[in-house]
């Protein structure tokens, strides 16, 4: 009995409230996803002097493998993050990044970064104290302090199993520390942080790893940089918050419900109304933004677009563009609430700016302004898609587990994405004819790829047409705390206002749980009377 007070007391001590600390959360997690894409694309930018550092491997295969590592960890982090919460899942997958960062980089660094002492005690030539776990693959000639390739893909699939669980659990973040009006936003700033950290391969990259020495160095500044960030997350990185945010996380506390393991949890998925179409929508964007990345260097050239430098900034500012459209259009839907609406005019605009891409008019010929245009403005509507929509999954499938619907999204993006490309990269081989001269011109294969891509999403989501189980609960919620906080400050207040404010609480429980009476084979409806209404608030106020 003791037991049931107290645990009912802790439950009329709780409140809705934000925290401060919401924005420390924010900060660190979308810095942990910025470096491990980050880690993931780091030698996008100067592949040969990676092959020329590893003969015989390429770093294609090794962002193919951090990839396919990525998705084996997604069907992990649910049931890791159910077992051991939040903050403990983030600081050890932190932990897990920082070493395959330290694996990858190795000591040799260190003397150009510390001096003639530091070189005295690592060794210059030596490739650090990592270099004796790993016997063999001995290095090349010219390879500097750099590790060896197996230490290097020790490192890579370290982080790869790490990144998930910077990338699944934002709605859960968001819905644990965010109010209802803040939370795609949330979403979409620690989703698409990721892109920053693209963004910052291309440049730091592109200017660092111009030689085995320089590679040596970009290895060695990743490490630090993310020793430093998970030191941070280990000081400062909270659980959950003392009070809910938000009337639908005020909900499922109350309701002290434990959710299944993952396979449980995406086989109820799958039967829930809707889910299907925020999950085909996210492919299709996350798609579209890695095959476009991918192959950015073709694109730009296509435009007439060649100096390095200008095509690295070309690809840093798609990856920009994406962030900052998460943002701005992630905040308008925030308030409000219009998922389909500006998932179709994202969609669609998507779907008109990739065409750009790939066209040349003869007549015109190499348009690099359009181009331009077209891939930053690209970045603006495509990028918002993600976190729109991983918000839009999680508000029908309320009080499912965030983290599990986040994950079976990015499983889902990754494969699909990850299968695409190689037909994406076959498809930019042919050029199909368009018109007839004068209005002669020619569009490549990928763009026709993507565009119909995005025209059979479109086509499918505009069928969408399920309710906002989360929205709805908070507005139940709000208006039956309405009405209580109305009773106690006011007890000789007009009494017809307090029946009006119950009996809106009413109607709406009424229409949430959508009772059904059925005597005989026969089915009606229950509906709500005034007598029936004027009972419950009369039964309401007994009770109070």
């Amino acid at each position: 009995m003791n037991s049931s007070s107290s645990s009912d007391s802790d439950k009329n001590d709780l409140k809705i409230q934000v925290s401060p600390q919401r924005w420390v959360q924010l900060g660190y997690l979308s810095l942990l996803a910025l470096l491990s894409d980050w880690i993931c694309f780091s030698v996008a930018a100067s592949p040969k002097t990676f092959e020329e550092s590893f003969v015989g491997h390429s770093a294609a295969n090794l962002i193919d493998i951090f990839l396919f590592t990525n998705v084996a960890s997604c069907f992990l982090v649910t049931d890791v993050v159910k077992k051991f919460g939040l903050q403990k899942s983030i600081q050890g997958a932190a932990f897990v990044m920082t070493l395959g960062c330290w694996c990858r980089s190795g000591l040799g660094f260190l003397p150009q970064f510390f001096g003639p002492e530091v070189a005295n005690a690592v060794g210059k030539g030596d490739y650090g104290l990592f270099g004796a776990l790993d016997p063999l693959t001995p290095p090349s000639a010219d390879d500097g302090g750099l590790v060896s390739y197996t230490l290097i893909l020790v490192g890579t699939i370290l982080v790869g199993a790490a990144q998930p669980f910077f990338q699944c659990t934002p709605p859960l973040l968001s819905a644990t520390w965010f109010a209802s009006n803040e939370r795609a936003t949330s979403t979409a700033v620690a989703l698409n942080f990721n892109q920053i950290g693209i963004a910052t391969a291309f440049l730091v990259g592109g200017a660092m790893a111009t030689s085995t020495e320089g590679l040596e160095s970009y290895f060695g500044l990743i490490a630090v940089i993310c020793s430093i960030i998970t030191l941070g997350t280990v000081l400062q990185f909270q659980g959950d918050p003392t009070h809910p945010p938000s009337a639908s996380e005020y909900e499922k506390r109350i309701s002290g419900e434990v959710e299944p393991p993952f396979l449980e949890s995406v086989k109820s998925l799958f039967k829930i109304r809707g889910f299907t179409f925020p999950l085909v929508a996210f492919i299709c964007s996350i798609t579209i933004t890695n095959i476009v990345g991918a192959f950015i260097d073709e694109v730009m050239c296509r435009g007439g677009i060649t100096d390095q430098f200008q095509v690295d900034m070309a690809g840093a500012g798609f990856e920009i563009a994406i962030l900052l459209g998460g943002i701005g259009i992630g905040g308008f839907v925030d308030r409000t609430k219009e998922y389909k609406r500006v998932t179709l005019i994202c969609i669609a605009a998507s779907a008109a700016l990739i065409v750009p891409l790939g066209l040349t008019e003869h007549a015109i010929g190499q348009e690099p302004v359009l181009l331009l245009l077209a891939l930053f403005s690209l970045g603006l509507f495509a990028g918002p898609i993600q976190p729109i929509n991983a918000e839009l999954a999680v508000d029908v499938a309320y009080p499912c587990d965030e983290t599990a619907v986040e994950s079976v999204q990015q499983i889902g993006g990754n494969l699909v994405s990850a299968l695409l490309v190689p037909v994406a990269e076959r498809a930019a081989r042919a050029d199909y004819q368009l018109f007839l001269p004068p209005l002669e011109s020619d569009i490549r294969g990928d763009v026709v790829l993507l565009t119909a891509l995005a025209g059979i999403a479109y086509t499918f989501y505009t069928f969408f047409d399920a309710p906002l189980r989360r929205t709805e609960a908070e507005k139940k919620i709000n208006v039956n705390n309405e009405s209580e906080s109305l009773l106690a400050t006011s007890p000789q207040m007009n009494m017809d206002s307090t029946l009006m404010m119950t009996s809106t609480a009413a109607m709406m429980d009424a229409e949430v749980i959508s009772k059904t009476t059925t005597t005989k084979g026969t089915t009606t409806d229950a509906t709500l009377t005034p007598t029936t209404i004027a009972n419950t608030a009369s039964t309401k106020n007994k009770k109070d």
